[in-house]
């Protein structure tokens, strides 16, 4: 994902997989792995595997474990950045070496977490400082702490959406709509950039789950024969309006040739004016404007344009959580990095996201979200392992780009077919495959 490697909660929510012929080598003990009661007691040498090369060929990394020896001077930290985390960190999953700390992959099934990792508490002593704990919770136990979090939305440019003559957020679809109509009628900008070719930015919309009726359980009802894309269901409203902002030809003319990269230059100087994204996205951009010579602060975040009861809400979900292997010889080394890197590093905000400590404050990047009383909504995973079954044999992809994609090219007119026979036969597989799961 270039610049900023990450796969947000909202990229991995449905993405969990039993990895086939991923078993170890070995049974885990289930030891949890504890915190030091004294600095002292941890010692040792551990490997930190990331998805973040980025920070670990500029140096950042390092200057987050230099700032951990000074409170844990006995423990080396050691860091191994993967370009193809996912694919890797499965093949190695196979055996016990897979790091002493690592970020829990999603292609491991939730219930299969005890086998790989290593407990770090029960959800009753977890859950009331962590946001997310949850999302990690197998049997009262909690398996792993989200790096951050993030809310979802859109990225605008504040600039040319008040140039268009819009200055305050939209309160439904259809204003959305008539605002990127407004755009491309009164400015030279594109209304709005889809990043289909790189794909993984499609994946955003399904985080605006919940966000439309403000129900953090909208996710979990997706669990069973939940005709999820019937008329007034979040993603019938989540996926009409994508495919609207395309068929009314506000969006990039051909969207093959996109690229997530460039459109950062291409929001920073106003050639973008619209981008769905989740907010941890905000500092990427604002950096882009700063080279790009234009004012940082042009670079805006809205919620998703619904509202209930006159108010809005937004979503937080999880991205990657960080877990100690249960065949690890240094757990509780492992467990005081993930435990200082949580609560003392300073990551989250350095990120411009949502801390995973919920004693925390909301990021700077979120400050006009907090000023217009957005309602902030942490998403329930308590049926998360039965919707991702369900996803999968219905081989739909909640949080992967292909089904966006079809619904774009169907919008643009390169595939055939209108979208209530899309989001029908949507709904008709998700249902069939809910029959099928645990039977």
């Amino acid at each position: 994902m270039g610049k900023k490697k990450t796969l947000t909660g909202a990229f991995l929510a449905v993405a969990m997989l039993t990895v086939a012929g991923c078993s170890g080598q070995g049974t885990a003990s289930g030891e949890t792995a504890a915190a030091p009661a004294d600095p002292a007691d941890a010692s040792g040498s551990i490997k930190v595997l990331t998805h973040r090369t980025d920070l670990v060929q500029n140096g950042t990394m390092d200057k987050y474990a230099a700032e951990f020896n000074k409170i844990y001077p006995k423990v080396k930290v050691k860091f191994e950045a993967l370009t193809d985390y996912e694919g890797e960190v499965k093949i190695r999953m196979n055996t016990e070496d897979y790091g002493d700390v690592l970020m829990i992959p999603g292609v491991v099934a939730k219930n299969d977490y005890p086998k790989f990792f290593a407990p770090l508490g029960s959800s009753t002593e977890l859950g009331g400082k962590y946001r997310f704990s949850d999302k990690t919770e197998v049997g009262g136990k909690i398996y792993g702490i989200a790096t951050f979090g993030t809310a979802n939305g859109f990225l605008y440019n504040k600039a040319v959406w008040k140039k268009a003559g819009i200055t305050a957020w939209p309160t439904t679809p259809q204003e959305f709509l008539s605002g990127l109509k407004s755009i491309k009628s009164r400015t030279d900008a594109v209304p709005y950039y889809t990043n289909f070719k790189d794909g993984w930015p499609l994946t955003s919309w399904s985080n605006n789950i919940g966000s439309v009726t403000c129900d953090a359980r909208a996710n979990d009802k997706l669990a069973g024969p939940a005709s999820p894309w019937k008329k007034g269901g979040e993603l019938h409203t989540i996926d009409s309006l994508l495919y609207d902002i395309v068929d009314s030809g506000l969006s990039e003319k051909d969207p093959n040739t996109t690229n997530w990269e460039a459109s950062k230059g291409l929001i920073a100087k106003g050639e973008v004016a619209t981008m769905q994204l989740g907010s941890w996205a905000i500092t990427q951009m604002r950096a882009a404007a700063e080279q790009a010579g234009t004012d940082p602060d042009d670079i805006g975040f809205m919620p998703f344009p619904a509202q209930k009861d006159g108010k809005y809400c937004a979503l937080l979900a999880s991205d990657y959580q960080q877990a100690v292997n249960a065949h690890s010889d240094h757990k509780t080394a492992a467990r005081a990095w993930v435990d200082w890197f949580s609560e003392k590093s300073g990551f989250p905000a350095e990120e411009g996201a949502v801390s995973a400590l919920k004693s925390a404050p909301m990021p700077s990047t979120l400050t006009d979200f907090v000023d217009n009383d957005v309602t902030f909504m942490e998403r329930s995973e308590a049926e998360t392992g039965e919707v991702n079954a369900i996803d999968n044999a219905a081989e739909i992809g909640l949080n992967k780009p292909d089904y966006r994609q079809k619904l774009v090219d169907t919008a643009r007119g390169a595939q055939k077919g209108s979208l209530e026979d899309f989001l029908a036969d949507l709904d008709k597989r998700w249902n069939e495959a809910a029959g099928t799961v645990g039977s």
